[in-house]
This record gives structure tokens, C-alpha cells and sequence, in this order.
């Protein structure tokens, strides 16, 4: 949950305060997670409620509060008390440092996060973490029967294991990026289509000049390399203007990329010599066609 931010010696009014989000956790929660703790240490049995409170943040936090600062030791307001709603919300001091971890979905950019122990901050409500080497699947029952053996009136609901919930975070984009793919792939196939038309058209316009040249002594290997330059020109044209396109256009996408750059160059080469070389195939086959011309059948020709 989302909630204000007081930092020890700067008092802000309630409204410029900085926010941060609030999780409350037990000691083996970020073990379980695999979280690396960059600095300090992890939650321990001695943090309740009458000892000091505390809290872990996260990298995005301590660049953005105590920039240049070692953030161990200092203290800050959570806008949330101990979860009974009694009194003002106590200064806890930070004990430790971990790394950032996204957790409103893959394409959104990490926010400062503030994590308190459970027995500090208890709360009525609380997700369950079940880490296993075997199949996560096998354990729900095993999970279920252990909840109801503490308490059978507990609801257990929301059951899904860690990939699930990452598919489902990314179901949207992976869908538009599957219906661009697709328009994609129909926009190469009509390029394929628009350079073969082309070259050939170009090959029947110059049949009789193919015919002279091979009569006069050109070889098949010169009219295939002549006919398919003239189709690699169309095709460098037609990706050099693509790529300058892609330049402009492609910070409309950016939101939607996870591991590579907007401006990534290999990206950007990658996509332009596949063009190419699909550009290359559509001539190819004119190419050879017009390698294969008669000579005295295309001097014949009007």
C-alpha cells in the first residue's frame, strides 16, 4: 500500500510529503523471494513490539532520501502505524538495504518501498510465500491443510504460483506485441511481394536489352548480379527510410520492451539485414529468370 514518508529533521507538511510503498513482511520473506540484501541486516525474532521499530528499504529509496548517504541508522515516518490504528505511526530506523524489486508489473519503474516486520505492524490480512525445488502445484493442498490446521475459519484464495503471476502482469503487452507481430510479419510478406513484382516487371521491360547483353557475351552471373542490385537498391531504400521511421516512432513503444533499449543497435541491425536478406530472395528469383533468357527468342520480342 502506498503511504507517506517522514524523514528524521525534515519535517513536511502532511500533504508535500514523499510516499513510498508499505509492506509489511515476516524475517523469511526476502530469503524466499531470493532478494539480495545490499547492506545491513534482515529482520530477526527480537523485532516486536517492544523492541525498536525498524524497517528495510529499497535502493530506490535510499538514492532518493539519502543520496550520497549510508541510509543505516537513519530514521523515517511511515504514514502507517502498528496496524491497530493507535496513536501516531512511530520513527523506525533503517537496519537494512535491499535491492529494488518490481512488483506493480515488469514495464513499470521500480518506487521507493519501506518494509516493516509483521510482529511490528500486524495486520488481518497476509499473502503466504511457499518457495519449493519440486512442483509448486503439489504443495497447495499440503499449504491448505497446514492454514486450516492453525485456524478453520481461514479463507485461503488467490492460489497461484509465482510464473503465473508474472504472465498474468504481462498478458496485455504480450498480446498487442503478438497483434504487431503478426501485422509485422503481413507487412514483410507484402514487401517480399512488392520487390519480386517490381524486379520482375523490370525484368520483362528489359528482355531484349538482357538478350543483347547475353548475345554480345555476358554471362548468366552478370545479369543475376545486375538484376539483383537493382532490387538490394530498392530494398536499401525502402529499410533506410524504415529505419529513420523507427527512430522517431519507437519511444511510442518503449513501455512495452522488457531487456533491450528503445535505441538498441543490434535490434535496429538485426531487423534491417533480415529485411534485406528477404529482399534478397524476392530478387533472386527474377534474377535467375532472366539468366535463363534466350537470346534470339528476346531480340525476336517487340
Amino acid at each position: 500500500m502506498i503511504t507517506s514518508i517522514e524523514l528524521e529533521g525534515q519535517p513536511t507538511p502532511m500533504g508535500s510529503r514523499p510516499s513510498a510503498d508499505f509492506n509489511v513482511i515476516e524475517p523469511d520473506y526476502l530469503r524466499t523471494l531470493g532478494a539480495t540484501l545490499l547492506t545491513g541486516r534482515e529482520f530477526n525474532a527480537q523485532d516486536d513490539l517492544k523492541s525498536t521499530p525498524v524497517v528495510i528499504v529499497n535502493q530506490a529509496l535510499a538514492h532518493a532520501f539519502f543520496p550520497n548517504q549510508n541510509p543505516i541508522g537513519k530514521h523515517v515516518r511511515p504514514g502507517i502505524g502498528n496496524g491497530y490504528g493507535t496513536g501516531e505511526p512511530p520513527m523506525r530506523e533503517i537496519v537494512g538495504v535491499i535491492e529494488d524489486m518490481k512488483q506493480s508489473g515488469p514495464g513499470i519503474e521500480v518506487a521507493p518501498q519501506v518494509y516493516a516486520p509483521l510482529a511490528q505492524s500486524p495486520f488481518d490480512t497476509m499473502s503466504i510465500l511457499v518457495r519449493t525445488t519440486n512442483d509448486p502445484g503439489g504443495l497447495v493442498n499440503a499449504a491448505r491443510q497446514q492454514i486450516t490446521s492453525l485456524d478453520k475459519n481461514l479463507p485461503v484464495y488467490s492460489v497461484k504460483t509465482l510464473d503465473r503471476y508474472f504472465a498474468d502482469s504481462v498478458a496485455e503487452p504480450r498480446f498487442i506485441s503478438l497483434l504487431l507481430t503478426c501485422f509485422a510479419a503481413l507487412a514483410v510478406l507484402l514487401a517480399c511481394l512488392g520487390v519480386y513484382g517490381v524486379v520482375s516487371y523490370a525484368v520483362s521491360q528489359r528482355t531484349q536489352e538482357i538478350g543483347i547483353r547475353m548475345a554480345l557475351g555476358a554471362g548468366a552471373g552478370t545479369v543475376v548480379r545486375s538484376v539483383l542490385s537493382r532490387g538490394m537498391l530498392l530494398a536499401l531504400t525502402g529499410v533506410s527510410i524504415g529505419v529513420a521511421g523507427s527512430f522517431l516512432l519507437v519511444q511510442l513503444l518503449s513501455n512495452m520492451l522488457f531487456g533491450v533499449r528503445a535505441t538498441d543497435p543490434m535490434t535496429f541491425v538485426g531487423a534491417a539485414a533480415a529485411l534485406l536478406c528477404v529482399a534478397a530472395f524476392a530478387s533472386y528469383i527474377p534474377a535467375r529468370r532472366a539468366a535463363s533468357i534466350d537470346p534470339m527468342q528476346a531480340l525476336r520480342t517487340d
